[in-house]
């Protein structure tokens, strides 16, 4: 709605526009009351002339007289104190005139003075009636053209200009896709709730909630599927929430539901928040038919909820907890709801400066690579797997378990990744001048974010270069993970590598979609047993059919199988007789620096020890 200045500007705009339209009448009857004015005083002049010596003592207080009239007085005659006025007929026509004055005149009477001495009077009448009448005609033709005009500014300018406020106004506020209130709203309506809940003492509490594998929709199905979801999504919020919360999109598939009012008991406040929230939860987790095709989709959300009371916490304190607790549900396995609290916080300050330590560890040069050996089924020594570690200085080492993952979050794996390609390419090239070594491989880990680089194939040619290193001799491990992303480009990446001569590993297979119909198209050359199905082999039934099923399909397929995690000789003894031909695991060998794995390797008795001792074992079985 227009604001009360813009209503008084518009207003002012129309009454002009349509005095502006009378305007011609009003100046019509000013100029027409003047002209009569001045014919009044012409005609006493007249009059003088045509009545003998008769004078006419106040010609300026006459407003009209006829000079057709005056024209007929052919005779003045005296009859007491009056004179009169005679035609050519005889008739008086002082008694003519002023008889049947019309509605619009205006009478007058002079006195007629005779060398100075009244001698009789005369009435003069002034009919204003035509004035009046073309004044009218005037001003309703104005009238009419100003009420058109007005409906023009109307329907041209003012309209428009209204709903092109309103129209700023939503994009200023709202959403574009969802019509939701935006993060500017938002920001307001909290701290007016923050201000009713310090008057009131009641709690609120704020729900952000993030649509789980939304990105996979969005790639395979497009981005208008994707829009339609979402819409879909603020549509159903509107319709399980209450009118007076507030919903906001603050982006991407991100959403915040605010609401108000849930007593002032905080134990009772934390159980109507997740009612709510998990209301919304399964609300959003029912199917979604926003395909092309009418198809049903699935969905889901993870949902991080805060309390809030008074104004004790900032807007941006509040958000930031809601934001690690939606962390935690989607560390949870997403698809779940979550509260804030005080270990949570801890735990993402450690991750912080987790984050900044690592960062600081890779410009120091902390980072080491450790080998650890993978055997044949003949004992012999094939090659080794580059594995991460992390030693800050003055400072217990750090698990991979606890870095790599945060490297990744961060986006430091593809720098990390690039400087253990690097390390490895040059270990290669140093093996290569001893005989005992020159024809070990080096596995290396290739995350998905690096490999998806759009680079990665001219940076692998550039170590390789740069290093000296042969290409065969390198291997590169990947994840199921990165492989089914985008496959076809994947494959002709792949593919490309191939050519150079280095070779690929599946790693960790059996813990993703293990899929036929991706394993037979890939250009692979090894698939690694994941150490989960390894762990419990000679125990576990279901294990030992999968691993059996594996080594069976890759062997099948043409294609290499190496077991990792294989610590002990019942493990070793069933991964031989079911045709695993490469091991590693603690059984034959822990990762170790490179000059301790080297020095193992380069003592001439110890070469044959180790050799003899993994023969041994491998026998023994």
């Amino acid at each position: 709605m227009l604001r009360g200045s813009e209503r008084l500007v518009s207003s002012l705009a129309q009454a002009a526009l349509l005095g502006g339209s009378l305007l011609p009448a009003l100046v019509y009857l000013f100029v027409g009351y003047a002209g009569v004015k001045q014919m009044a005083a012409d005609d006493a002049k007249v009059q003088a002339e045509h009545v003998n010596r008769v004078i006419a003592g106040n010609p300026e207080g006459w407003r009209y007289a006829t000079e057709r009239l005056i024209d007929q007085v052919v005779d003045v005659q005296h009859s007491g104190t009056h004179t009169h006025l005679y035609d050519a007929n005889g008739s008086i026509l002082v008694e003519r005139i002023g008889v049947d004055c019309p509605l619009f005149c205006i009478t007058d009477r002079a006195p007629l003075k005779d060398f100075g001495k009244v001698v009789g009077g005369l009435q003069v009448d002034i009919d204003f009636a035509p004035l009046l009448w073309h004044g009218s005609v005037i001003a309703g033709f104005g009238l009419v053209f100003g009420l058109l005009m007005m409906r023009l500014l109307n329907r041209h300018v003012l309209v428009p200009l209204k709903l092109t406020q309103i129209a700023n106004t939503e994009l200023a506020f709202h959403d574009p896709l969802t019509k939701l209130p935006n993060r500017r709203l938002l920001m307001d309506r909290i701290e007016q709730a923050l201000l009713a809940s310090s008057r009131s003492k009641a709690f609120g509490a704020i729900l952000l909630l993030d649509l789980d594998n939304f990105k996979t929709i969005n790639d395979t199905m497009g981005h208008d599927v994707g829009d339609r979801l979402l819409i879909e999504v603020a549509q159903r919020l509107q319709v399980c929430l209450r009118q007076e919360d507030t919903i906001s999109r603050l982006g991407g598939d991100e959403y915040i539901v605010m609401v108000e009012d849930l007593g002032t008991e905080e134990r009772s406040a934390a159980n109507q928040a997740e009612m709510i929230a998990e209301k919304i939860r399964s609300l959003l987790s029912q199917p979604y038919v926003i395909g092309h095709n009418g198809q049903k989709h699935h969905s889901s959300s993870s949902i991080g909820v805060t309390l809030f009371r008074d104004q004790e916490l900032s807007i941006d304190v509040l958000l930031k907890q809601a934001d690690l607790a939606l962390y935690q549900a989607k560390a949870c396995g997403r698809n779940t709801v979550r509260f804030f609290n005080p270990e949570m916080q801890a735990s993402i300050d450690s991750r912080s400066a987790m984050e900044a330590a690592l960062r600081n560890g890779i410009d120091q040069g902390e980072l080491q690579l450790f080998y650890q050996p993978q055997i044949d089924q003949d004992g012999r020594v094939t090659g080794a797997e580059a594995l991460l570690r992390w030693f800050p200085a003055n400072q217990a080492p750090v698990s991979p378990a606890k870095f790599i993952p945060l490297a990744e979050e961060t986006g430091l794996i593809v720098p990390i990744g690039l400087w253990v390609m690097q390390t490895a390419c040059a270990q290669l090239k140093i093996w290569s001048d001893s005989h005992l070594t020159r024809e070990l491989q080096i596995a290396v880990n290739v995350s998905a974010s690096q490999f998806r680089q759009s680079n990665f194939v001219e940076t692998l040619c550039d170590v390789l270069q740069n290093s000296g290193a042969n290409p065969a001799l390198l291997k590169l491990e990947l994840t199921e993970g990165v492989v089914l992303h985008n496959i076809e480009e994947m494959i002709n990446r792949m593919t490309e590598i191939k050519a150079l001569g280095v070779t690929f590993s599946l790693d960790d297979f059996g813990t993703g979609f293990s899929s036929l119909s991706y394993l037979k198209r890939l250009p692979l050359d090894q698939v690694k047993i994941d150490q989960s199905f390894v762990r419990d082999i000679s125990i576990d039934p279901n294990d030992a059919a999968i691993v059996h099923a594996i080594i069976a399909m890759t062997r099948s397929l043409g294609m290499e199988s190496i077991a990792e995690g294989v610590e002990t000789t019942e493990q070793l003894g069933f991964l031989r007789n079911s045709g695993c031909t490469n091991y590693q695991g603690y059984l034959f060998g822990k990762p170790m620096p490179v000059l301790e794995w080297g020095d193992f390797l380069q003592r001439p008795q110890g070469t044959a020890l180790q050799k003899n001792r993994l023969v041994e074992k491998l026998h023994a079985v």
